[in-house]
């Protein structure tokens, strides 16, 4: 089956009770079993839910991978990954990521014995120099969270396992719709479902995706044992949201390749950041290693934080907030908010500056959104 047919179709069978065509919301904590022992399938929510496994069999379809787990939230999910690992163990990390993720790391698993090295997203080898016997895990985002850089997975995965390192790749951005980062030689996925995948900003939600039976093993393990679970309603909720993904992956790459073009010639804007755009570092690699750039848009303002604070104060139909992936248009200040965790000096170093903006764009009309980022670009 392709795609758009998997995301409909796939761990979502009529229900064998009613005949629905809709996955059922499995509302229970817990289950009926027959004797000592004997059960359905199922015995306790934490551990499984019928909804759940719908939801992580298509996730693990679209993703081109054999296991799906769902976390209650991106970071969660993010955090059981890194539960597969111990003290004196080393992680080699792209040096620009979500903020969340930074702070997970440098204040939470640092605290149990691990150590985090960063190597440079803009040089390939940096991460080959990176690895050491220590290490155990690569772990990399790819478009990056908020300066959109790339890096070749096929290369970056023959460096990890020639090393016999694990690759995990941040597949938020892109959604499996535009990058199916196994298929490139990564060990692991991981999705803030929140995002794309459930694409209507009304709930939070992860996953994470891998082939190798015994991670699967462990990582269902923790699943368990920490219970770090999405309750049943949010697994339908993204279930229905994932439904109409590839649709829309499409609006929203239109939308933000018309978008990036405009903002791209503008006089006050210093720099735009999208993969789509011919003057992006790796544009030729989104090409090759990407079926379509994204909705995701970054831009430097002429003008400092003065600028930044005339910009945001017109618009109308991008709001300003937290989060990406929606049908609405967002925008985000990094310095603030998605990366307020990350010490300014390390943000200035990335390039996150104070004129720097996040923009998540959404599937309505892109003239209204053109005249939106136009009115606030005069009143700069």
């Amino acid at each position: 089956m392709k795609f758009e047919t998997q995301a409909i179709h796939v761990g979502q069978l009529p229900d064998p009770t009613t005949g629905a065509v809709i996955v059922p919301v499995y509302q229970t904590s817990t289950f009926h079993q027959q004797g000592l022992g004997e059960h359905k399938g199922y015995e306790y929510s934490r551990t499984g839910n019928p909804t759940r496994t719908a939801l992580e069999q298509v996730i693990a379809a679209l993703e081109e991978g054999r296991f799906g787990l769902a976390y209650a939230s991106g970071i969660a999910a993010s955090a059981a990954v890194l539960t597969l690992f111990k003290a004196g163990d080393n992680i080699v990390v792209g040096d620009d990521l979500y903020g969340g993720s930074y702070r997970l790391f440098e204040k939470v698993f640092k605290k149990f014995g691990m150590t985090i090295t960063y190597a440079d997203m803009d040089d390939l080898g940096s991460f080959r120099k990176a690895i050491t016997p220590q290490t155990r895990l690569v772990w990399v985002e790819t478009p990056t969270n908020p300066l959109l850089k790339l890096i070749d997975l096929k290369a970056l995965a023959a460096i990890t396992k020639k090393a016999g390192v694990l690759l995990a790749v941040d597949n938020t951005f892109a959604s499996p719709y535009f990058q199916k980062p196994l298929l490139l030689g990564a060990d692991i996925v991981v999705h803030s479902t929140t995002k794309y995948i459930a694409g209507h900003s009304d709930l939070i939600g992860g996953a994470v995706v891998v082939n190798d039976d015994e991670l699967y093993k462990q990582l269902k393990f923790y699943q368990n044992a920490t219970g770090a679970v999405p309750g049943p309603w949010d697994c339908w909720l993204t279930i229905r949201g994932l439904r109409t993904l590839s649709v829309r992956m499409r609006e929203h790459n239109a939308n933000a390749v018309y978008l990036a073009k405009f903002l791209h010639g503008h006089a006050r804007v210093k720099k735009v950041h999208y993969p789509g755009l011919p003057s992006h570092p790796q544009h030729k690699l989104a090409r090759i290693q990407m079926s379509g750039f994204g909705g995701m848009i970054s831009i430097e303002l002429h003008g400092g934080l003065k600028a930044v604070k005339r910009f945001v104060k017109p618009l109308r139909i991008f709001r300003l907030g937290e989060s990406l992936g929606g049908v609405e248009s967002l925008m985000t200040y990094p310095a603030k908010m998605s990366h307020g965790s990350v010490p300014r000096e390390e943000r200035l170093a990335l390039g996150i500056t104070d004129d720097f903006l996040r923009i998540s764009v959404g599937i309505e009309n892109k003239e209204d959104l053109k005249e939106d980022l136009s009115g606030a670009l005069a009143a700069i």
